[in-house]
């Protein structure tokens, strides 16, 4: 399943340099991986898209590694609905596949 996570970022200089941690996906629940990241330009908040097994593993993984820095946001994305393009210019995700 796909899961959407809305970061409303709390203390910039403590989220990011946490959320490393969700992008190499170190700790991550086993079959989750994020695959992509919109930090806005301000650092106030930031949307994840990852691929997973259920939304509760995505909630504890981000709420565990980012503790009090964010507010959290999960939900599964109705993917029989969703669409996408991959914009241009935009990097390739740097997590692993985890199993």
């Amino acid at each position: 399943m796909y899961v959407v996570v809305q970061h409303q970022i709390l203390n910039p200089e403590t989220a990011y340099p946490r959320g490393q941690a969700l992008m190499s996906g170190t700790g991550a629940p086993d079959g989750t991986r994020v695959l992509q990241f919109y930090p806005h330009v301000d650092g106030s908040a930031a949307m994840c898209l990852y691929e997973t097994r259920s939304v509760g593993d995505v909630q504890r993984f981000v709420d565990t590694t980012l503790g009090d820095s964010s507010i959290n946001i999960c939900y599964e994305v109705d993917s029989e609905k969703a669409f996408a393009d991959r914009p241009l210019g935009l990097k390739q995700s740097p997590a692993p596949v985890t199993h």
